[in-house]
């Protein structure tokens, strides 16, 4: 059995989708609803989506890590703050 180019890229695109599947189980900025949807997605169209919902979570990640405030959060002391 010999090998051509197409099962190269098929296994390429299952391992990518693989991956990318496992990575958006694990993102925790998104509801059930989002993963399922990024993950049919992702097997739908499986290299162009599958690289490009990595590379948006993972900006989303990245971003949501530099916002992340300091301390234990906003404290409230304005006049409804139960004075």
């Amino acid at each position: 059995m010999q090998f051509e180019v197409w099962h190269y890229i098929v296994v390429a695109a299952l391992i990518i989708n693989i991956a990318v599947s496992i990575y958006i189980t694990k993102v925790e900025g998104l509801n059930k609803f989002q993963k399922k949807a990024q993950i049919v997605i992702v097997w739908v169209i499986p290299f162009l989506a599958a690289i490009g919902l990595w590379l948006f979570n993972r900006s989303l990640e990245q971003e949501a890590k530099q916002h992340k405030e300091f301390g234990s959060g906003p404290q409230d002391s304005g006049p409804e703050a139960g004075e």
